[in-house]
């Protein structure tokens, strides 16, 4: 399959790469002809500059991961340091949420317009036998219609026994709009799979082993694991398409109004595996004695119509109504003595929704709100925010979320060969209500708080008496506060970066575990060599987060689960760095977890029984080609 995509890849780039016609006498066009288009239409453009917020991105996800802490090996999941109710889905997510962090959504997709072909290249090094690879190309075949084509794949062996991961996320993207502008249709293809041997952690006697340093197994390879028979695997694929046609269109020096309609079609399969050879004792007793094998799936098909009015006094007016047809479930219903466990939650959803924007002399207002007016499934959210940008260097934002929907579909209903990780449950809707405000200057830095309250906050826990994690609801409310500053502090070619964060659950602590304080401050120097051929950036990372209840990792559900019992944490995670720039090139140095060589591992763990990675040189590069 990845070589049909390789081979897929060149053949595109081979056929268009002459599609437009370039002089090379001329001169390049300017950077921000590149253009990148988001989901909602925002628009940026190619920036190939060497910062250290670029070294913050040099990462298995490529973004910053301030609010994170990885796991042992890439490609692994990732344990999560602060939250944020961004999302505002009105149906139920699917399982094995800890496996989505590189799963690209439909908001996460990019389309471009571009004035010649451009290509980008990233490499790094992984552990042990790997090597973490993003090719994208995209090209204007004619001014009107572009395409791109990309392939992210990782593969490591890692340190730990048991432990490889593999992944692939293979995308294709296309945009076309007539001359006049009046009909514009965008569409993407993307094809994702994720898979992870798992081994449950480190055994008792081998992570005594790890926490005294014992010299005699700073091999990795040599602690044992609790089991070495099991993997899991998430898939997916999805066609998205988007088209919209202007029934208005008077611009003129005085204003504009600019009526359209449009239709939003998506379908996306997706489905989950667990597999083991042989149980695993303490996850209690299973149905087959040998070849454990689950198999969770989603098929789930969304159309929208939607039309909007913007005119330059009143603003942008959207509306829209919905329909989402979905099938989730198994192909077995589980009878026992006590229940029932049925295989299938089916059903569909009419939503209606609509928004309002307006930008006026710095200020800017918008809101959005959208329910299920009918189907399987209550939901419904509200949001407004508005922002001021007093000039360049300062700018304000303020933001109110409501929103209601169902807990995730593994906590409705889950089947599993293992007798305890079967369920289907009655759950109220999450209702989270959130207060946002930022800040940001150039000259004092930037600044947020966000205040958020959780009714029925639905969780994984483990009960009393059991092993195993279970779908459970929060009887009290959670309240949960979160404050971020930022501030760079310059002195000549030498840089302090820091950002800040503090957190405070006021109630629901037992269920809703975060450090207090997370902190990264970046010392480096940067200077111009040879000339100015060459730009780099020299030098250390501290990141520091205090000690807490630290989330438990489930493999079984690929999900993580409260635990109150052991405190992690507490430890620095120290990077070394040289970055360089040449031209298009940015190139990657980086001794990570510097600090572990020195010892002290009682709380170096990204999970309980999951040791967090030790020091390693990488090395990388992001590299740009502009024909």
């Amino acid at each position: 399959m990845k070589k049909t995509l390789l081979l897929l890849f060149i053949l595109f780039a081979s056929a268009t790469v002459f599609s437009q016609t370039t002089n090379t006498k001329k001169e390049k066009p300017p950077i921000d002809y590149y253009k990148i288009i988001s989901t909602e239409r925002d628009t940026t453009f190619v920036d190939t500059t060497l910062s250290i917020k670029k070294k913050y991105k040099f990462n298995y996800l490529r973004k910053d991961n301030f609010e994170l802490l990885q796991f042992s090996n890439v490609g692994q999941t990732y344990n999560s340091l602060a939250y944020s109710f961004d999302r505002l889905n009105l149906k139920p997510l699917f399982v094995a949420q800890s496996h989505h962090f590189n799963y690209k959504e439909i908001e996460d997709v990019n389309y471009f317009n571009v004035p010649t072909p451009l290509t980008e290249l990233y490499f790094k090094t992984a552990y042990a036998q790997g090597q973490q690879l993003d090719a994208f190309f995209t090209v204007n075949t004619s001014p009107q219609f572009n395409f791109s084509i990309g392939y992210k794949g990782v593969r490591s062996l890692g340190k730990y026994q048991h432990i490889l991961t593999s992944t692939g996320n293979f995308l294709f993207t296309s945009n076309y709009h007539t001359k006049n502008k009046r009909y514009v249709v965008r569409a993407h293809v993307a094809a994702q799979d994720i898979y992870n041997q798992e081994n449950g952690g480190l055994t008792d006697n081998s992570l005594q082993l790890f926490i005294n340093d014992d010299p005699e197994f700073r091999d990795r390879g040599r602690l044992d694991v609790k089991f070495e028979d099991a993997e899991n695997k998430l898939e997916g694929l999805r066609f998205y398409g988007d088209h919209y046609y202007e029934l208005l269109s008077q611009r003129d020096s005085t204003g504009y109004s600019v009526l359209r309609i449009g239709n939003v079609l998506s379908y996306e399969d997706k489905f989950f595996r667990y597999n083991q050879s042989h149980p695993y004792t303490p996850y209690g007793l299973s149905y087959e004695t040998t070849n454990l094998a689950t198999k969770t799936k989603l098929e789930d098909f969304n159309a929208k119509a939607y039309a909007d009015f913007n005119n330059s006094l009143i603003g942008k007016i959207t509306a829209w109504a919905g329909y989402t047809d979905f099938n989730y479930g198994y192909n077995t219903v589980l009878i026992l003595d006590e229940e029932r466990i049925p295989n299938r939650i089916k059903g569909n959803l009419i939503e209606v929704g609509a928004g309002y924007e307006k930008e006026y002399r710095g200020f800017k207002l918008s809101g959005k709100g959208a329910i299920n007016v009918a189907g399987d499934f209550d939901g419904n959210y509200i949001e407004g925010a508005a922002s001021y940008d007093l000039n360049d260097e300062y700018n304000a934002k303020a933001s109110i979320k409501v929103h209601s929907v169902a807990p995730n579909f593994n906590f409705l209903l889950y089947q599993s060969d293992y007798q305890n990780y079967n369920w289907k449950t009655e759950l109220n809707n999450v209702k989270t209500q959130e207060l946002n405000f930022g800040i940001n200057t150039k000259k004092f830095g930037n600044a947020s708080v966000s205040y958020t309250g959780i009714d029925d906050y639905a969780y994984f826990g483990i009960k009393a008496n059991d092993s195993t994690p279970s779908p459970m609801q929060a009887s009290e409310r959670v309240d949960y506060l979160k404050i971020k500053a930022e501030k760079e502090f310059t002195f000549g070619p030498f840089a302090l970066e820091n950002t800040l964060m503090y957190q405070k659950v006021l109630s629901g602590e037992t269920v809703f575990n975060v450090p207090e304080i997370i902190t990264r401050n970046s010392l480096y120097y940067q200077d111009h060599w040879f000339k100015r051929a060459l730009f780099m950036q020299t030098g250390v990372t501290l990141k520091y987060f205090t000690k807490y209840n630290m989330n438990a990792y489930d493999p079984v559900l690929a999900e993580f689960y409260v635990q109150n019992d052991q405190e992690l944490g507490g430890f620095p995670l120290v990077d070394i760095f040289f970055n360089a720039k040449i031209r298009q090139t940015r190139i990657f140095f980086i001794y990570e977890n510097f600090t572990s060589i020195f010892g002290g591992k009682n709380e170096y763990f990204s999970a309980p029984g999951q040791p967090y990675r030790d020091n390693v040189l990488r090395f990388g590069l992001v590299w740009n080609f502009f024909l």
